[in-house]
């Protein structure tokens, strides 16, 4: 388990994080949301040593981070970070291989995990010959291949249509249900709320949420009331006191935009 504790960090007299204190657990989808500015990816680099936190604790299974641990993990940043001119496959083999795989084992993995993404037909085409989406998948491959115990992506979904999206879902839960801790950031709500096991809402440099998607329903939600007509229901957005969440048999609980709203209010 992943575990932050008491995390501060300042630049001069501006304190960008206060007292961020959370666990990503093993086999767990943790949805890290928070608007521009928030601190999401401030946090991320300092679990991955990229930056140095004022004050607090960040621990794996109980025992302080060290840097033999991050290798056991994959990060992929918002940034792309791969080289424009290497081939696709050759590119995740290449990383493979730093992770300490065989020439054979590496080929075999990135192979398979490229296909599994998608990108099965473009594996001797260029980085830089790809779309911006096609490029995000390749991304993920690399942060995905040498089979990370610890998963960090900061905005994986960015620039993927639908398709890609259940495409990359689908491969994160494989990765979460062999026992990765992992921990995403993404502004696209709707896919953290139907992916995620765990949120962890972040504003100002402050946890004002966390906990598992259920809980948080339960904790955040209001009483409401599904009413039947025969006609035309719309008068009911006038009602003083009365909000309409939804026509035609919408959900009948809070979705995350709407916690999401109310606890950084």
């Amino acid at each position: 388990m992943l575990e932050l504790s008491g995390i501060t960090k300042s630049y001069g007299s501006r304190r960008v994080l206060d007292d961020v204190s959370f666990t990503v657990a093993p086999g767990r989808l943790t949805g890290f949301v928070g608007g521009n500015g928030a601190g999401k990816t401030t946090t991320m680099r300092i679990v991955l040593g990229l930056l140095s936190s004022d004050g607090g604790t960040v621990d794996l299974d109980g025992a302080p981070l060290t840097a033999e641990d991050r290798r056991r993990f994959g990060y992929m940043p918002e940034e792309r970070g791969l080289y424009p001119k290497m081939k696709v496959l050759e590119q995740i083999v290449y990383l493979a291989r730093l992770h300490g795989f065989g020439k054979q084992d590496a080929t075999d993995r990135a192979t398979a995990l490229l296909t599994e993404l998608g990108l099965g037909e473009r594996l001797n085409d260029t980085i830089e010959s790809l779309s911006l989406g096609n490029q995000q998948r390749a991304q993920i491959a690399a942060s995905l291949v040498h089979d990370p115990e610890v998963l960090i992506l900061d905005e994986p979904f960015s620039g993927l249509d639908p398709l890609a999206v259940d495409v990359v879902a689908g491969v994160l839960q494989s990765s979460a249900a062999k026992g990765a801790s992992i921990l995403f950031s993404s502004h696209q709500l709707d896919v953290v709320e139907r992916l995620c096991d765990d949120l962890v809402i972040l504003a100002g440099g402050t946890i004002r949420a966390s906990g598992s998607r259920d809980a948080l329903r339960a904790e955040h939600a209001r009483d409401r009331y599904e009413l039947v007509s025969a006609g035309d229901a719309g008068w009911l957005r006038t009602e003083p006191g009365v909000t309409v969440v939804d026509f035609e048999g919408g959900p009948k609980h809070p979705s995350l935009a709407q916690i999401f709203k109310e606890v950084i209010q």
